[in-house]
């Protein structure tokens, strides 16, 4: 089986010191992993080597079969998209125009924006609920509103691996519900392959297929939810204890604050 995403012997040092040292594994098509770990323990880095904007790194990287270094920027772009923390929170482009923009890798010289394209940004701004918001400029909407928005142009987009870094860290419960219902939605129905860099455990718990985790650049674990919301495990990760009870309706692990922590 072609896996959507390959790393192999990924290593990257920034000034002289060591950001990644040997990172492998595999993402199959369809799959939602989440990348967690604590500060500074390289995930940003590994969204930046995937996606081909840092420099400098060693190993290999590949999409589908295919080494990234063999694609050029828009070649790549048509395979993966990339949806930031907080994106066009200065741009003065209306919605619908940010989300046409991500139309731009399948775009050919001297040919125009075609119906195909219109009826992407269309089907876009449906899935993601912001249709009412298709001709306000990006800098009017709220954080929650633009996070859905840049959700949207990636769906535009039409790439097959969607990398996320931190999504729903400044949204509220209602905008994180929706922004991760569309997640879940693109993953099961439409077999979109999911990496999400993300803090929040309990999410990536629910709605990941496996979870792997970095710390100091390294890979500490990497496996199915189930065996790493487990205490001796997030305890090796993060250094400090965890209280757990059980999902309502999933009877899945969830994390709780411990005495005395604030959230």
């Amino acid at each position: 089986m072609t896996m959507a995403v390959d790393v192999r012997h990924l290593r990257l040092d920034l000034q002289g010191w060591p950001i990644l040292r040997d990172v492998s594994f595999a993402v199959r098509e369809g799959e939602y992993l989440a990348v967690v770990g604590p500060n500074g323990a390289g995930k940003t880095s590994l969204l930046r080597c995937i996606n081909r904007v840092a420099r400098g790194w060693r190993g290999a990287v590949n999409i589908n079969g295919v080494s990234i270094a063999a694609f050029t920027q828009r070649e790549l772009a048509r395979h993966v998209a990339y949806v930031p923390q907080a994106g066009g929170r200065h741009s003065p482009f209306t919605v619908r125009e940010t989300i046409l923009m991500a139309r731009y890798p399948h775009l050919t010289p001297f040919v125009s924006v075609n119906y195909r394209d219109l009826r992407f940004v269309e089907d876009a701004l449906a899935l993601t609920g912001t249709g009412s918001l298709a001709d306000r400029a990006m800098h009017t909407l709220s954080g929650g509103e633009r996070q859905k928005v840049m959700l949207a142009a990636a769906l535009a987009q039409n790439a097959r691996i969607l990398l996320l870094y931190e999504p729903t860290t400044f949204l509220d419960p209602r905008h994180r519900d929706v922004f991760r219902r569309v997640l879940r939605t693109i993953n099961r129905e439409k077999g979109i392959t999911v990496i999400e860099v993300t803090h929040d455990l309990n999410c990536a718990a629910l709605d990941s297929h496996r979870i792997l985790a970095l710390r100091n650049g390294e890979i500490a674990f990497c496996g199915p939810p189930g065996q790493f919301m487990d205490n001796e495990v997030l305890s090796r990760l993060y250094e400090r204890s965890f209280l757990f009870t059980e999902h309502p309706v999933t009877g899945q692990p969830m994390i709780l604050p411990e005495e005395g922590d604030r959230i």
